[in-house]
């Protein structure tokens, strides 16, 4: 079977690359340097003419995983305008103060995306209680979860991917997600059994603008989606096919 490749961008120019590179879904974010944050309109506006699915990510903030009245109504908003918009999908996630999954915030965002593919992200990996969160995902209806098994790198987390991927049965897709590449994707595969992965494939560069970067503009050293880093990783891949 093949494994799908799902690659997280947070500009135009890293959705092109992305595509080009050979991705087969796009995870769309502004502000991968927090984690992914919801997108711009315009940028999602670029997407919709992706010729591959793409889902939004809907996470107004990098404070918590913890949504006040506002922020829910402004992911429902956002929701909104992502099925408008045309895309495939949304990525949510929600947490209680004691890292449960906030089932019932969950369900309140599900139910708006009715119709829309869901991914649950990676606050997946704060929860106490794997097993139990998994379950709470099936019943919610997502199609995936994205997570490092708990780790900080999915090359490190592969017990934990391994027993998810078990425990899920073909119920719920178990995205490996956090420092993959084209040298670990293939032990990543093997040892845990997912049949898709989740990569940014960034390459670092130092920003010339020094300027800018003295005022606070621009971050001294930069990323951004590399073409050349998504099809190495979509070859390497490829021979465990």
């Amino acid at each position: 079977m093949p494994i799908t490749l799902e690659i997280c961008v947070d500009s135009v120019d890293g959705l092109d690359a992305a595509v080009a590179g050979g991705a087969d879904r796009i995870e769309l974010c502004s502000a991968l340097d927090l984690g992914g944050l919801t997108p711009t309109p315009g940028l999602i506006a670029a997407a919709a003419h992706a010729p591959i699915p793409v889902y939004a990510m809907v996470r107004p903030h990098a404070r918590s995983f913890a949504w006040s009245p506002a922020d829910t109504e402004a992911m429902l908003a956002d929701i909104d305008a992502m099925r408008a918009a045309g895309l495939a999908g949304v990525v949510l996630g929600a947490a209680r103060a004691d890292r449960q999954l906030d089932v019932q915030m969950l369900a309140v965002l599900c139910e708006r995306a009715r119709g829309l593919g869901t991914t649950l992200h990676r606050v997946f990996d704060l929860v106490p209680d794997p097993a139990r969160a998994l379950e709470e995902a099936v019943a919610l209806g997502f199609e995936r979860i994205l997570t490092s098994g708990g780790a900080a790198r999915a090359a490190d987390g592969i017990v934990a991917l391994n027993a998810l991927v078990r425990h899920a049965a073909n119920r719920i897709g178990i995205m490996p997600g956090s420092g993959i590449d084209a040298l670990n994707v293939a032990g990543i595969v093997r040892a845990s059994g997912a049949t898709q992965v989740h990569a940014s494939c960034r390459a670092v560069f130092a920003h010339g603008e020094h300027k800018g970067v003295e005022l606070g503009f621009f971050p001294e050293r930069g990323s951004m989606t590399s073409a050349r880093a998504v099809m190495g990783l979509k070859h390497a891949m490829a021979a465990l096919a």
